[in-house]
Parts: C-alpha cells; sequence; structure tokens
C-alpha cells in the first residue's frame, strides 16, 4: 500500500518527541497502521538537539509544509493560536488531513476549523490536546458510543494537581509550591493558564463537546482557579473526609449542560481523589456503562507524542476511506442544541468557611440565613482559635466550618451575601463546591 507522507510542524518538547516515536518504532508502526508513515519535512525555526532531523528535509517556513504536494497529514505542534490556526487552515486548503496538539486553537475554533475540514473531505485528529497520553477522545467518541453520557469530571492539569498535592502532603502554602512547579517546568513564568482553570477549560470544553454532541462554547464555560486556596482549606478538607481537587465538572440534566472548571471537595473514598502529583484523570459515566475511569500522565514529550502518533496511525488505516464513513470530528453527526447553563442555575452542595466573631448567637444567626433559603447543613465544625485570632481589642475569631447538602449556586450566592453582611462576620467567606460524583 501506498505509504503515508507526514510533515511535522515545530520541533520543540512534543515534536521532537513525535519525530523520535516515528522514527524510533517505525517498524510497529507500520505493521499497526498496515502501511509505511515517513516522515516526508519537518518545519520549524531552530534545531532541537533531541531530534536527530540530519536526515529529514527541514525547512525554516512551516507554511511550506502545508502547501508540500507530496505530504498527506500535517502535524501542527507550534502551540498558539493565530500562526496556528492560518498553518492549520491552509493545510485543509490544500487537501491535508491534520493532527494537533492545540486543545487552545480546537477549544476556540475548532467549529470553523472542522467546518474547512468537512467542506475538503479530511479530517483533523487531537487526542493530544487533552490528557496527554490518556486516550479519552476516542474512549468518548468510540469506545463509549452506545452510552448516553450523564456526566463526566477530570483533573486535567497536571500542575494544579502537584500543587494542591504538595499542600496536602506537605503542608505547604499555594506560593511557595507554585514556585518549585516553575522551577521544576510544570508551569510557565506566566502560570496563569494553569492556576486560573483556563487551560482545563478549554480540554474540558471540547470532552464535554464529544460527550453529548454540543457545539464548542467555551466562552459559556466557568472557570475558577486554584489561587485562592488555603493550607486551612486543605486541612479542613481533610478533617471532614475529603481532597481538593482542581475540577473540570460536565453533567447534563433536564435543565442543561454544566460546564465548569473550579476546585471541588471530593470525597476521599472516591478513586479520583487518590489521582496526586502532574498525573491527570477523567471519570465518565455513561447510562449503560456506569462509571470509568481514565488515568495516566497528562503532559510530556513521550506521552503527547504517543497520542500524536497514535491519531497519525488512524488517519493512515482510513485515509483511502470517503469522507462520510469517517468517525466525525466531535463524534456526532448531528448537533444537539441543549443549553450550558451559567454558573448560578447548577446544583451541587458547599463547603463554607466563615470567619465570625466567638460570641453567643453567631451560630444561630448563621443558621437561620441558611434555612430561611432551604439550606440544610450536613455538618458543622467550628475550630478553637489560636494565638493569631485575638484581635488587638480582645476580640477573638473562629472559624466556623460548614458541609451543605445540595443547594442551587444562586440560592448559596444570596446567602453568602447575607452571611457576608452579618456584623459578626470577620472577613470573606470562603466557598468550595462539594462533587460527591454520583
Amino acid at each position: 500500500m501506498k505509504a503515508v507522507k507526514v510533515g511535522i510542524c515545530g520541533l520543540g518538547t512534543v515534536g521532537s518527541g513525535t519525530f523520535n516515536v516515528l522514527t524510533q518504532n517505525a517498524q510497529d508502526i507500520t505493521r499497526r497502521a498496515g502501511r509505511e508513515i515517513i516522515i516526508q519535512q519537518v518545519g520549524a525555526r531552530r534545531d532541537n538537539p533531541a531530534a536527530d532531523t540530519s536526515n529529514t528535509d527541514v525547512t525554516r517556513d512551516i507554511f511550506e509544509v502545508a502547501t508540500n504536494p507530496e505530504i498527506d497529514v500535517v502535524v501542527e505542534l507550534i502551540g498558539g493560536y493565530d500562526i496556528a490556526k492560518k498553518l492549520v487552515l491552509l493545510a485543509i486548503e490544500n487537501g491535508k488531513h491534520v493532527v494537533t496538539a492545540n486543545k487552545a486553537l480546537i477549544a476556540e475554533h475548532g467549529t470553523e476549523i472542522f467546518a474547512a475540514a468537512e467542506a475538503k473531505g479530511v479530517s483533523v485528529m487531537f487526542e493530544a490536546g487533552i490528557a496527554g497520553g490518556i486516550p479519552i477522545v476516542k474512549a468518548l467518541r468510540e469506545g463509549l458510543a452506545a452510552n448516553k453520557i450523564n456526566w463526566l469530571a477530570g483533573i486535567i492539569n497536571g500542575t494544579g494537581n502537584f500543587i494542591l498535592t504538595e499542600m496536602r502532603d506537605k503542608g505547604r502554602d499555594f506560593a511557595d509550591v507554585l514556585k518549585e512547579a516553575q522551577e521544576l517546568g510544570y508551569a510557565e513564568a506566566d502560570p496563569t493558564f494553569d492556576v486560573e482553570g483556563i487551560d482545563a477549560a478549554h480540554k474540558l470544553t471540547i470532552l464535554a463537546s464529544i460527550a453529548y454532541g454540543i457545539p464548542l462554547q467555551f466562552e459559556n464555560c466557568y472557570c475558577e482557579g486554584i489561587s485562592g486556596i488555603t493550607q486551612e482549606d486543605v486541612e479542613y478538607a481533610e478533617e471532614l473526609g475529603y481532597r481538593i481537587k482542581h475540577l473540570g465538572v460536565s453533567r447534563r440534566s433536564e435543565k442543561g449542560i454544566d460546564l465548569r472548571v473550579h476546585p471541588a471537595m471530593i470525597p476521599e473514598k472516591r478513586s479520583i481523589a487518590t489521582i496526586d502529583g502532574v498525573l491527570n484523570a477523567i471519570m465518565v459515566n455513561g447510562d449503560a456503562v456506569g462509571d470509568t475511569l481514565f488515568s495516566g500522565p497528562g503532559a510530556g514529550a513521550g506521552p503527547t507524542a504517543s497520542a500524536v502518533v497514535a491519531d497519525i496511525i488512524d488517519l493512515a488505516r482510513s485515509i483511502d476511506a470517503p469522507a462520510a464513513s469517517r468517525v466525525h470530528h466531535l463524534g456526532f453527526k448531528d448537533v444537539d442544541d441543549t443549553q450550558v447553563l451559567p454558573i448560578e442555575e447548577i446544583e451541587t452542595a458547599y463547603y463554607l468557611r466563615i470567619p465570625a466573631l466567638d460570641k453567643t448567637g453567631v451560630l444561630a444567626k448563621i443558621a437561620t440565613i441558611l434555612s430561611e433559603r432551604g439550606i440544610n447543613i450536613e455538618a458543622l465544625i467550628q475550630k478553637e482559635p489560636l494565638e493569631k485570632d485575638v484581635k488587638d481589642d480582645g476580640d477573638v475569631v473562629v472559624q466556623v466550618i460548614l458541609l451543605t447538602h445540595t443547594i442551587q449556586e444562586k440560592i448559596m450566592n444570596d446567602a453568602i451575601a447575607a452571611i457576608q453582611a452579618l456584623e459578626e462576620t470577620q472577613g470573606d467567606v470562603t466557598r468550595i463546591r462539594v462533587e460527591h460524583l454520583v
């Protein structure tokens, strides 16, 4: 059979990893694909000593790869938005299939890119963009295709998971662990995308579209980071039998679909609560299969290259097939118009930490505020004050810890505002959503 010729654009960590996997595992890859896969050309601004390209055609113009008539598949590994989008659309216009690890590109411009690909009869593959080496896209799109997906929840950013794990296991503060994560290369110099949830929101946007057949709508994904999580909250969560994880959650209900990224308390007995360090994990609940868990390394040259090459192999297997017979980009031929719910409409349980004066009647006032709004308390702890909790005027501030039953977010917002307005409340009320994942 005719060989499939590949052009790799970008020779950074993932690009060099992809080059090496394709060359080192060439024999097994040929056996799996049923045909040879050849690296025809590499487009990179500079060489990378991690990949020996001495016998490969290398160009400094990545757009030359997209227009090269010899190339069947363009692999976009340069990252970013504008140039990557231009490259991908040019490759599609020239009849090339595309493989990318760029979740931001797919989450924010996937609708346009997929439409262009369908018009030209080519495929765009993006397994490597979500959770590194975990084959979650293929699992959702194909392995679980018989199921109506009820919900999914994932630890889909390794940097955030590393930070929260260190805070729990070693009692360290957020800022201290973030600095180490940057030194280790887990977090960028500007860590905003990781610690504020934007990276996870890109991934969740794509996963939800595949799970439910809804349009990509990153703009409707609620996004909250972990920079506000304190060592106190981590310890209190453990005391209550929970662990704090930075979670992407999407759930189908009669009202619509949740699409949200935020810190969440998970019961410590749930399997996903045990996923630590830089590992990723995604739970998926389907009506036929029940709960499933996919876990593994979410980043790095090897794991991400594994997913990139798997997509190339899939394309090689079906490259001669009619476009209509290939798996649709998002797994559904028709788009479902079920709305994504605003965060105010979602329903979940809550952890509240309230700094309040240690005075008679304070707990009664808080309980009354919650009761008037139909919010039931599951657990209540009042911590003993420490020396630092004694104010200059002699007043003592204590931490009141509450766990509530499930309630609508907008009702909880109203309750928190009322608690915040109490004269006895001595600071911001901390709120962490509680996810039992059932």
